[in-house]
């Protein structure tokens, strides 16, 4: 399937580059990576959703890939739901939302709180109204860990390995290309390292940002499917099963052998349980209402 470049328009001053897949004139779903994470992180979910008849748009959020990163840095989440609600508006047909960690939490305020952008429904992955500490501090300690970036692609592909013990390390590490870039003879993470600045404030204190997220369960009204990790170390069963306690419109599934980048670490199992709930979603449109 093949993928073209566009260029949607953020929060004021802010430009969010995306790839698209499928018909543009078919239903949308809007895919949302994680922080740390680039558009690309979705490329084989997006190519199977638009064989599947879906137009898959996958995202840079604002700091990541080759999106806007913003002078003063400005990566509270308020600015990242900003963006969600631009993104939106400017497509012709309410979209799925799906969105991983940072892109989950951002998507479901901005379907939620005020003013609310409209959806056809949501799908969180690995993430829900709280987190696991640990497994957070995880996240960020990684995103800080090599802030001189590596000498080479196969040094970042060792980092990777450690970081994620439970996934096969890649015979070829060409593939990382798309996460990294080549400056001043280092690679060096695609995204803007002031985001983990941001990151480890919200780690320190998480309890104003899980307090939104409640709320926005309990406010959500689109279908919406929650997809944990089997092995995630971050949304845990008991946490998962809260959210689908607080959000009357949530069901709950779960990928083996995944942890929390569900769709890297078992990219077929995680899409076809994707592809199976939207298939559940009648009627197949998502028009904006007048």
């Amino acid at each position: 399937m093949k993928r073209r470049e566009s260029v949607f328009d953020g929060a004021p001053g802010i430009r969010l580059v995306a790839d698209t897949f499928g018909d543009p004139h078919a239903p949308t779903v809007l895919l949302l990576h994680g922080g740390g994470q680039t558009r690309h992180a979705w490329h084989a979910t997006a190519t199977s959703l638009a064989h599947a008849g879906w137009h898959a748009i996958a995202v840079d959020l604002r700091g990541h890939g080759r999106s806007t990163r913003p002078q003063p840095p400005a990566y509270a989440i308020d600015h990242f739901v900003a963006d969600v609600r631009a993104l939106i508006a400017a497509l012709a047909h309410a979209p799925i939302v799906i969105g991983a960690s940072l892109g989950g939490i951002a998507g479901l305020l901005a379907l939620t709180e005020s003013p609310a952008a409209p959806a056809a429904g949501l799908i969180l992955v690995d993430v829900a109204h709280r987190f696991q500490p640990r497994g957070g501090s995880r996240i960020v300690n990684f995103m800080q860990a090599h802030p001189d970036g590596f000498a080479s692609l196969s040094d970042a592909a060792d980092a990777i390995a450690a970081y994620l013990p439970h996934r096969d390390r890649p015979s070829n590490s060409d593939g990382l290309r798309h996460n990294l870039r080549y400056s001043d003879g280092r690679w060096k993470w695609h995204w803007d390292p002031q985001i983990v600045t941001q990151a480890r404030q919200t780690m320190n204190d998480p309890a104003p940002l899980s307090d939104r997220l409640t709320e926005a369960a309990r406010r959500l009204r689109q279908p919406c499917l929650l997809v944990r990790g089997a092995e995630s170390d971050v949304l845990t069963p008991s946490i998962a099963h809260e959210f689908i306690e607080l959000a009357a419109t949530a069901t709950l599934t779960e990928v083996p052998r995944a942890a929390h980048m569900v769709a890297g670490d078992n990219n077929d199992a995680f899409t076809a349980a994707i592809c199976a709930w939207l298939d559940t979603l009648a009627p197949r449109t998502s028009q904006k209402p007048a």
